[in-house]
């Protein structure tokens, strides 16, 4: 019964590890920082939106060592907490974006072996020409009030639409093809 058993899981497990050391192809590692002596780490990546060029957020987020895993149990579990700050990179081209108040997420990375994952959704505010990126923990019961929030204004932007400007929440269109300063950008950590 035990090596029918450990047949079957052991692929699960295989393809589950797998699947958590792939990476999609808009995110890279920046760094990794060691925050105590059994291993734990602070890692970094930089995700690039896909459908807007030149926007690019900077996910923090908790790693644990197989010893912190050993000690502490959970082992297929790592802490939500993360933290997010999104800039201009570049001149900003806007694709096919959702403009619905729901958003569209441009990153996902689980923190367990099923349940739980951090997601960033990005979101266009209309009445403020602003793309709005959240990072948040998402669970399949419990929600999580764990969250943190980047502003990228288009405003003053050298901002270029490929489906033409959206109209603005008082009808008018926003957005614009001007020159500008570098986006300011608030961030924070949840």
């Amino acid at each position: 019964m035990l090596k029918t058993l450990a047949r079957f899981a052991l692929p699960v497990v295989l393809v589950a590890a797998l699947a958590a050391c792939s990476k999609p192809d808009n995110q890279q590692a920046v760094g990794k920082v060691g925050v105590d002596w059994t291993g734990n780490d602070i890692a970094v990546e930089a995700v690039a939106d896909p459908e807007v060029k030149g926007v690019v957020c900077h996910v923090a987020y908790f790693s644990r060592s197989l010893i912190d895993r050993l000690q502490q149990g959970n082992w297929f579990e790592d802490p939500s907490y993360s933290a997010l700050d999104c800039a201009a990179s570049g001149p900003i081209t806007v694709g096919n974006i959702a403009m619905g108040g729901g958003g569209e997420e441009i990153f996902k990375q689980n923190r367990s072996l099923i349940w739980k994952s951090l997601r960033v959704t990005r979101i266009y505010d209309a009445a403020n020409n602003s793309l709005v990126y959240l990072a948040h923990a998402r669970e399949l019961q419990l929600g999580s009030g764990k969250m943190s929030l980047s502003v990228i204004p288009l405003n003053g932007e050298n901002v270029t639409w490929t489906n033409g400007k959206p109209p603005s929440a008082n009808g008018n269109a926003v957005g614009g093809n001007t020159a500008g300063a570098s986006a300011t950008t608030t961030g924070g950590q949840i």
